[in-house]
C-alpha cells in the first residue's frame, strides 16, 4: 500500500512507461559521468580578493587546462593572455582595445579567442551532462553557446557552421558580451562543487563580498568556523558575541565592514569611546597591514579607544555569563575580581603581575562585571542595531541554509575546529541543559542549539550563552584551547601568560590512530576516507606538513589571511578532489587584479598529491550517484507496476 501511494505521486511526473524509461536512461547515463571536482578551502577571514581570484582560476586548473588541450595551437605568451582573459574578461578587453589600432585587428583577435575560449568550453564541459551545462549558460546567448559547444569544431561537415556563427557575433558587435559569457561559465564549470570549511568572518576587510560571490556559486556548504559562530550570535542579539566582533574589527582596522557592509552605525560607540577614554593603551592600537599605510594618527587612536572601551564591556558581559554557567567551568577567566585596583595588579594562578597601561574608569571594583548605565544604554543600542541590519541577517540566514557543524560528503568528513579529546584518545564530553554529549554527538547537539538559537524569536534567546561557549569554551569543538587568553595579551607583558593551551585532538590528530578513531565515530571507513580541518594555519616555513596522520588528514588553513602569513610562509591552500585523486595546491600571496591583468601575472600555485585513484572515479560512486541510483530503483519499480497494470498510465 506503502508503494502504491508512493508511485502514484511519482506518476504525476512520469505518467507512462516511456517517460519513465526515458528518464531512466538520462540518470544511467549520468552515473557513467566523470566525479565532478570539489574545491576545498578554509579561513578566508574577509581575504575576498584572493578568494574570488582563487575561483577565478580554478585553483590553477584553467592555466593547465589551457595548456593541455590548446598546447599545440598557442604560445606560451597567447596562453597567458587567455588565461588572464578569462580570469577578467571586462578588464582585459578593455585593455585589449586600448591598444587596436584597426578594426582588421581586432576582428582577428576576437575570431582567435572566441574560437580558443570555445574549444576550451567544449573540453571542460565534456564532463557534465548536457542538461547540467545548459543550466549553467546564460539565457541570453544559450542558443549560440549550444550551437557552439555541441558542435565539434574540427568536424568537417559543420566547420562552416561553426566559423559562420563566431563571424557573425563579430559583425554584430556582441562580441565583448559574448566574451564575458563564456569565460565566466568556463569559470562556473570549473569548480563543480566548493566546500568552505569555515572562517569567513573576521580580520580581512570583506566578508559581506564573499558570502553575495558564495550566493552565485550553483553548488557550495559551509563547515561553520569560530568567527562565523560568533556573527551569528551578534546578528541574533547576543550582546558578548557583538562586543567581540566590534574589538575583533577595530583591532583589524575593519570597521568599514560593519558600517558600509552591514550599515551598522557605530556612532554611540565612537562618542562613548572618546568620552571615557583620553588616550588608548599601546596595546590596543590596530594591527595593521602593508595596504593600511593611510591611516593617520588620529584613526588609529580613535580605533585604540573604541577597542578599549568595547574590550571592558566584553569582560563584563563574559562575566555574567560565567556566573550564571557554572557547567561551563571558566571561573579562571573572571579576570577582573581578580585586579588589586589600587596597585594595579592582578593575581593569575597564584602569581601576581602589573597590568600595563591600565587604565579602568568604568570598573566598581566593588561590583566588577556589573555594565554602568551609560555602558548599558550603548550596548542595548548596538544589539538594536544588530538585530535590525537586514543585509547581516540575511546573509546569516544564507550560512544557516547551507551550512552545518560537520559533513560528511562522498566518504570524507569536513569540520572546521576540532573533535574534543581527552589525554588518553577518548572523546571528551560536554554537559549541554543537563545531558552529556562527547564526538559525533557533540557536534549535533551544537548544531542543534544554533538552529534553534537561529529560529528562536526572543532577544536575547536563551540559547546564546551557547553561542559565546562556542566561541571560547574549553570543549568547544570550534575553539578547542583551554582558555581564550585575550585580557593577558592586552594588559600583561609577561608572554607566559598569553598561553593557550590546545586540547589533545591537536596532538592526537597527528597519529594515524588518532584519525581513524575519528573517521569511525562518524560512521566513516579508515583508509579510503579522509577528514578535511581548518582552523589551525599550518606553519609550512617551519616544516609543518598539512598532510596528517598517514595523510587521513589534511589541514586547510594556509593562510588565506595576511596577518597569518609571516607565520604560515604562503597564502593559503585549496584542496582539490577530482576523478583521479585528491590534490593540494598551495598558494602564493595574490599580486592583485590589475597585475593579473596588464601584466598577465597569475597566483602562483604548487601542487601536492593527496593520493590517486587507482581508477577514475565515476559519478555513480559518489553521494548525488548514490541518490541517482535509488531515483532509479523508484522508477524501475513505477515501470513494473504500469507494465502489470498496477497503475494506469496516462498520456
Amino acid at each position: 500500500m506503502e508503494d502504491v501511494k508512493f508511485l502514484s505521486l511519482l506518476a504525476k511526473e512520469f505518467p507512462n512507461k516511456q517517460s519513465v524509461v526515458t528518464e531512466i536512461i538520462n540518470l544511467k547515463a549520468i552515473l557513467s559521468l566523470p566525479k565532478g571536482t570539489e574545491h576545498f578551502v578554509s579561513d578566508l577571514h574577509g581575504e575576498y580578493d584572493a578568494f574570488q581570484h582563487v575561483l577565478r582560476n580554478g585553483s590553477g586548473k584553467i592555466k593547465n587546462k589551457i595548456s593541455e588541450v590548446l598546447g599545440e595551437e598557442l604560445t606560451a605568451e597567447e596562453q597567458r593572455t587567455l588565461a588572464s582573459l578569462i580570469y577578467y574578461p571586462k578588464e582585459k578587453l578593455a585593455l585589449k582595445k586600448a591598444e587596436w589600432q584597426t578594426d582588421e585587428e581586432a576582428k582577428t583577435w576576437y575570431a582567435s579567442n572566441l574560437k580558443a575560449l570555445v574549444m576550451l568550453c567544449q573540453d571542460i564541459s565534456s564532463k557534465y551532462s548536457r542538461s547540467k551545462v545548459r543550466k549553467a549558460i546564460p539565457k541570453e546567448f544559450s542558443y549560440i553557446i549550444e550551437e557552439l559547444l555541441f558542435t565539434p569544431s574540427k568536424h568537417k561537415t559543420q566547420s562552416g557552421y561553426y566559423q559562420s556563427i563566431i563571424k557573425n557575433v563579430i559583425e554584430l558587435e556582441m562580441a565583448d558580451a559574448f566574451i564575458r559569457e563564456l569565460c565566466f561559465l568556463i569559470q562556473h564549470l570549473t569548480v563543480d562543487h566548493l566546500h568552505v570549511v569555515g572562517d569567513i568572518y573576521d580580520r580581512g576587510p570583506y566578508p559581506d563580498k564573499i558570502i553575495n560571490h558564495l550566493q552565485k556559486q550553483s553548488s557550495v556548504d559551509v563547515q561553520w568556523g569560530n568567527h562565523d559562530i560568533l556573527w551569528m550570535g551578534a546578528a541574533w542579539g547576543s550582546a558578548v558575541c557583538i562586543a567581540n566582533v566590534i574589538r575583533i574589527a577595530s583591532r583589524y582596522n575593519n570597521l568599514e565592514v560593519l558600517e558600509e557592509g552591514y550599515g551598522i552605525s557605530l556612532r554611540n560607540m565612537v562618542n562613548f569611546a572618546e568620552k571615557t577614554y583620553h588616550s588608548a593603551n599601546q596595546q590596543f592600537l590596530p594591527r595593521l597591514t602593508k595596504e593600511d599605510q593611510d591611516v593617520s594618527v588620529y584613526e588609529k587612536e580613535q580605533m585604540g579607544k573604541i577597542q578599549q572601551a568595547i574590550a571592558i564591556i566584553q569582560f563584563k558581559l563574559e562575566g555574567e555569563i560565567i556566573k550564571r554557567r557554572p557547567e561551563f567551568e571558566m571561573e579562571n577567566r573572571l579576570v577582573l575580581e581578580k585586579i588589586n585596583y589600587d596597585d594595579l595588579t592582578i593575581e593569575l594562578e597564584g602569581q601576581r603581575y602589573f597590568l600595563d597601561q591600565a587604565s579602568f574608569p568604568t570598573i566598581d571594583p566593588d561590583e566588577p562585571y556589573k555594565l554602568t548605565d551609560e555602558e548599558q544604554e550603548l550596548v542595548d543600542a548596538l544589539v538594536r542595531v544588530f538585530t535590525g541590519s537586514e543585509k547581516l541577517q540575511a546573509h546569516i540566514d544564507y550560512l544557516m541554509q547551507v551550512g552545518s557543524m560537520s559533513l560528511v560528503y562522498n566518504g570524507n568528513l569536513l569540520y572546521h575546529g576540532c573533535v574534543p579529546m581527552t589525554e588518553d584518545g577518548e572523546f571528551q564530553s560536554f554537559e549541554i541543559d543537563g545531558q552529556a554529549y562527547s564526538g559525533k554527538g557533540l557536534f549535533d547537539r551544537f548544531e542543534k542549539v544554533l538552529r534553534q538559537a537561529h529560529t528562536d524569536k526572543e532577544v536575547p534567546s536563551r540559547y546564546l550563552d551557547y553561542v559565546w561557549y562556542l566561541w571560547t569554551g574549553k570543549y568547544s569543538p570550534l575553539f578547542g584551547k583551554t582558555k581564550m587568553t585575550t585580557f593577558e595579551r592586552y594588559y600583561i607583558l609577561e608572554k607566559e601568560t598569553h598561553e593557550e593551551y590546545k586540547n589533545s585532538y591537536y596532538r592526537l590528530r597527528e597519529t594515524e590512530e588518532g584519525c581513524h578513531a575519528i573517521l569511525k565515530e562518524f560512521g566513516l571507513e579508515p583508509g579510503h576516507s579522509h577528514i578535511i580541518n581548518g582552523h589551525t594555519p599550518v606553519k609550512e616555513k617551519k616544516g609543518e606538513n598539512p598532510i596528517k596522520g598517514n595523510s587521513a588528514m589534511i589541514v586547510i588553513d594556509g593562510g588565506y589571511s595576511k596577518p597569518y602569513q609571516s607565520a604560515t610562509g604562503i597564502a593559503g591552500y585549496t584542496l582539490i578532489y577530482n576523478s583521479y585523486g585528491m590534490e593540494l595546491a598551495v598558494h602564493e600571496p595574490f599580486c592583485g587584479a590589475e597585475l593579473s591583468v596588464k601584466s598577465e601575472r597569475d597566483l602562483v600555485s604548487t601542487r601536492r598529491l593527496v593520493f590517486k585513484e587507482d581508477k577514475r572515479q565515476y559519478v555513480a560512486e559518489t553521494d548525488i550517484g548514490r541518490a541517482l541510483q535509488k531515483q532509479i530503483d523508484d522508477l524501475v519499480l513505477l515501470k513494473t507496476y504500469y507494465e502489470t497494470k498496477q497503475l494506469i498510465e496516462r498520456y
